[in-house]
């Protein structure tokens, strides 16, 4: 059984400030731990020291406090936690080492109603240590299960969702995850238990442990980088996910685009073997040339 939200415990808890200096190692790990390597096609330079790239989406781990809801200081109960939404933008493309500081702010919270969730938004701000420069922006929505009727206001939290054109998509790409996919990402940083401990799970009214909301998020984020920025990372400049349903790790995980115009695209992710669409959301480029191939449809057996 969740609990309704403590919200005076939460609005008096301080989100610690995290510094964190990280190298190939790091970038590696977490390329592997978002399933680089598992597709049939070359993803050697996310995954090896010798012309290292860093994936864009890497940045929502740099600079994480984790999962700190695990903390009881908070009044939040952790087994209520599903990730809703989560927005990067990035300032300049990833450095493949560096130190940078992360400062998590608690803002909105929302209050569904009893017996309903409560709407969690975090904001964090990821800077350069040695340059003083901004190297990203985060905004994430927690879902809070189970968590409303503590009292406050049911407020507007998050972005309206895509509606996705009524047309074919110009590209997509099916990608692969492991079994034992949240096993590996977790060791960027997210030792949230709903993913490894089977009780944990249960609890939470679930068959099994999930794959983290944002390693989803790097599956994709893999595949957008191939489908919209011709494999070059640094094409891209900001993310917006809104998740939909879970994935189980062994899940495909297909991703559709849709071309705005030369700077943005739409974009759907399902797995097809359950008919579950799991993400929908929006990538902005900022170095971008529309690419010749925009029809290509390519697709990974798994």
């Amino acid at each position: 059984m969740t609990r309704p939200l403590e919200l005076e415990r939460l609005q008096a808890f301080c989100v610690p400030e995290v510094r964190q200096a990280y190298g190939p190692s790091e970038v590696i790990l977490y390329a592997l731990g978002v399933g680089a390597g598992l597709a049939d096609f070359d993803e050697l330079p996310f995954v090896y020291e010798d012309g290292l790239t860093a994936l864009p989406t890497m940045a929502i781990v740099l600079g994480s406090p984790g999962f700190w809801a695990i903390n009881p200081k908070t009044g939040i109960d952790p087994a209520s936690v599903l990730h809703g939404e989560q927005s990067l933008r990035l300032h300049r493309p990833l450095d493949v080492q560096g130190e940078v500081v992360g400062r998590t702010t608690i803002g909105t919270i929302s209050d569904k109603g009893a017996g309903r969730p409560a709407l969690l938004q975090i904001h964090r701000e990821l800077t350069d240590v040695q340059s003083g420069q901004a190297v990203a922006t985060l905004d994430e929505i927690w879902v809070l299960q189970g968590a409303g009727g503590f009292g406050g206001t049911n407020v507007p939290v998050g972005g309206e969702t895509p509606d996705l054109p009524q047309r074919p998509p110009d590209g997509s790409l099916l990608l692969p995850t492991a079994v034992n996919q949240a096993l590996i990402y977790r060791l960027s940083g997210d030792y949230n238990p709903l993913h490894v401990d089977p009780r944990v799970a249960a609890k939470a009214g679930l068959a099994r442990p999930i794959l983290h909301g944002l390693a989803t998020a790097g599956v994709v984020g893999r595949a957008l980088v191939r489908l919209c920025c011709g494999n070059d990372p640094a094409r891209m400049s900001a993310l917006r996910f809104r998740f939909t349903a879970p994935v189980w790790p062994g899940d495909a995980i297909l991703t559709e685009i849709w071309a705005r115009d030369d700077r943005s695209h739409l974009f759907r992710a399902s797995v097809p073997a359950r008919s579950a669409v799991v993400a929908i959301g929006e990538i902005e480029l900022e170095r971008f040339a529309m690419r010749t191939d925009i029809g290509l449809i390519e697709k990974v057996a798994t």
